[in-house]
C-alpha cells in the first residue's frame, strides 16, 4: 500500500506542473550520474524519494527515505553533484549521509548529442560517519530517440574494516515513446570485488536490474524519473554488510527490492 500511495503522490505533483519552459534531460536515470552539456540547465535542484522492502539505499533503511540534491554546470565541460541523504531507523533514530562530486567531459560534452566519456573525483560521509574518497568514469550516448549511460565508481572509504577498494558500475538506456516520455531499463552492480573477495566488507556483491521511466513536461521547468526492481546477492561474504553509503544493500542476507523516484526542478536556461 505504501508502495502506490508513493507513486500516487509522484504523479499528482507532476500533473499540477506548470511553468515557462521545456527542461533539458539534466537527470533522465536514477542510478547513474551524467554530465550536464551548454544545451542544458545550468543550474538544477533534486528531490528523490525511495521506498525498500529488505533493502536499505542512498536515502535511508528498509522503508521510506529521501535526499535533496544539487547539480551544475561549472563551464569548460565541468559538472558538479551534492547530495543530502536523510536515513530514519525502525528505532526512532535518524542519520545523514553526504556526497560531492566533480566530472569533467574528456571527449564531447558541448553538447548533448552523440558520444561522451569524462571522469571525475568526489568526496562523501556515510551513515556510520566513515569518510570516502571517490573517482567516477562516466559514458553516454545520446542519439534521435536513444539515450544510453554508464558508469564506473571507484570508492575507498577510510576505515581499517572497510575494502581497501569498493567497485560501483551501473547501466541504463531509455527508448522515447512519445515528445515527452522515455522508457527503458536500469542495472547496478556494486561492491563488485565481492566476485573476486571472499571477505568482501560489504556481504558480497549486489545487484539490482529494473524498468525505468523518464517524463519531461512540456513547457515546464521540472522533470521526473522513477525506476526499480528486485536487490538480490550476486555473491556473499562473510562479513556484515557495513553502514557504507550505497544505492542498494539488502538488509542481512534476504533479497528484496528498492523502488526510486526525482523531481528535478531546473534554476534556468
Amino acid at each position: 500500500m505504501k508502495v502506490y500511495l508513493f507513486i500516487a503522490f509522484c504523479l499528482m505533483i507532476s500533473a499540477k506542473v506548470i511553468a515557462q519552459h521545456s527542461p533539458a534531460s539534466t537527470q533522465p536515470f536514477l542510478f547513474s550520474v551524467n554530465t550536464l552539456t551548454n544545451d542544458a540547465s545550468k543550474w538544477n535542484l533534486q528531490f528523490a524519494g525511495s521506498y525498500g522492502r529488505r533493502a536499505t539505499g542512498q536515502f535511508g533503511y528498509d522503508g521510506l527515505g529521501q535526499q535533496l540534491g544539487i547539480k551544475g554546470s561549472l563551464g569548460n565541460r565541468f559538472t558538479i553533484s551534492g547530495s543530502l541523504a536523510l536515513g530514519f531507523a525502525n528505532t526512532g533514530k535518524t542519520a545523514s549521509a553526504q556526497q560531492l562530486e566533480i566530472i569533467r567531459d574528456i571527449i564531447g560534452g558541448k553538447k548533448s548529442s552523440g558520444f561522451r566519456l569524462g571522469g571525475g573525483l568526489g568526496i562523501g560521509r556515510d551513515w556510520s560517519n566513515v569518510k570516502s574518497a571517490s573517482g567516477r568514469i562516466a559514458a553516454s550516448f545520446d542519439k534521435m530517440n536513444w539515450r544510453m549511460i554508464g558508469n564506473l565508481r571507484f570508492e575507498k572509504a577510510f576505515d581499517s574494516s572497510r575494502d581497501k577498494l569498493d567497485f560501483i558500475t551501473s547501466f541504463g538506456i531509455h527508448r522515447q515513446l512519445a515528445k515527452t516520455w522515455f522508457v527503458g531499463l536500469e542495472a547496478i552492480g556494486q561492491d563488485l570485488e565481492g566476485f573476486w573477495e571472499k571477505d568482501e566488507a560489504e556481504g558480497g556483491a549486489k545487484l539490482m536490474v529494473g524498468p525505468s521511466v523518464n517524463f519531461l513536461p512540456t513547457k515546464s521547468k521540472l522533470s521526473f524519473s522513477l525506476a526499480g526492481g528486485p536487490v538480490f546477492y550476486a555473491t556473499r561474504s562473510n562479513v556484515a554488510a557495513s553502514a557504507a553509503f550505497r544505492e542498494l544493500t539488502p538488509f542481512g542476507t534476504e533479497n528484496g527490492y528498492t523502488l526510486r523516484a526525482l523531481i528535478n526542478f531546473s534554476l534556468g536556461k
